[in-house]
């Protein structure tokens, strides 16, 4: 379970984090216990990776912050300023190798209940040093489905509870990573990450109607490298010949083992050409 040890650090004592419009130094970094995001999870959210103090690919995440605010029905947030927040965190933060963004929009204030209160959103931009995820990885499948047809399918929102719960299950189990199928018995997604898998030569990824999230690198791939959308039920993920998970701070890493079971290759041919082809891609370009 060694990475486990790859999650983000504590954020800097000295990094400020911007709160609707302003930075505040982390002591005084404080939003309302009253805030829905906190009370019934009412929020969208979005991690960016950052290279020596230079956003990865933000206009795509900020644009997948709007979708999931409108799929959530939270008001429009503003792209611009929270833009702007989060180069201005990132400005004071050291230029670390590596480092983990987080954005984070919810209802702001509201009552003890699930109706929303009159008084606008919180917008929150926060920024920690992230080691890097080791070169392979183990994944457990958990027993729970995603609902692919449920109200918050594809939708990146606060609502974590069970990504917690699967994680901690895959990591009893001697996992890293915990991986879904959905209702209808196919391979779907991990708790924060996209699959891939190689069968006969072809690539292969869950299409979005699988209920997984449409995530920013799991695209990256699909248009630098090319892959083919497509349901695989979740009994044959172990008869893949490699596999892979993507994420905003994995990049390309591939998967070692499923349950203890191991795959001929990690990585094998294609997962070792993906990578080459992702680093070289995301180099040129910080913002595609």
């Amino acid at each position: 379970m060694a990475e486990m040890n790859s999650q983000a650090r504590q954020p800097g004592r000295d990094v400020p984090v911007w709160i609707n419009g302003e930075l505040h130094a982390p002591e005084h970094a404080r939003v309302s216990v009253f805030d829905h995001g906190i009370l019934v999870g009412d929020g969208v959210f979005e991690t960016i990776k950052a290279v020596r103090g230079e956003a990865f690919a933000l206009t795509r995440h900020l644009r997948r912050l709007a979708v999931s605010a409108a799929g959530l029905g939270l008001p429009e947030p503003d792209l611009d300023a929270i833009r702007q927040g989060t180069l201005d965190v990132l400005a004071a933060a050291p230029a670390w190798d590596l480092a983990r963004v987080r954005i984070t929009f919810t209802s702001g204030v509201g009552p003890l209940g699930s109706d929303r209160g009159p008084d606008g959103p919180t917008a929150i931009v926060a920024v920690a040093e992230q080691r890097p995820f080791p070169a392979t990885g183990d994944v457990s499948v958990v027993p729970w489905p995603r609902n692919e047809r449920g109200a918050l399918t594809g939708l990146k929102t606060t609502s974590y509870g069970d990504n917690a719960k699967a994680l901690d299950y895959a990591h009893q189990h001697g996992g890293a990573e915990a991986i879904f199928g959905n209702l209808a018995g196919n391979l779907c997604e991990g708790t924060g990450s996209n699959v891939f898998l190689v069968r006969s030569g072809r690539l292969i990824t869950p299409p979005l109607s699988s209920g997984c999230l449409a995530g920013v690198t799991r695209a990256l791939v699909l248009e630098w490298f090319g892959a083919e959308e497509e349901d695989v039920p979740l009994s044959e993920f172990t008869a893949a010949d490699e596999a892979f998970l993507t994420s905003t701070t994995r990049d390309v890493q591939p998967i070692r083992a499923v349950d203890g079971k191991a795959f001929p290759a990690a990585p094998g041919p294609v997962t070792r050409k993906a990578i080459e082809v992702f680093a070289e891609r995301g180099a040129a370009d910080l913002d595609p």
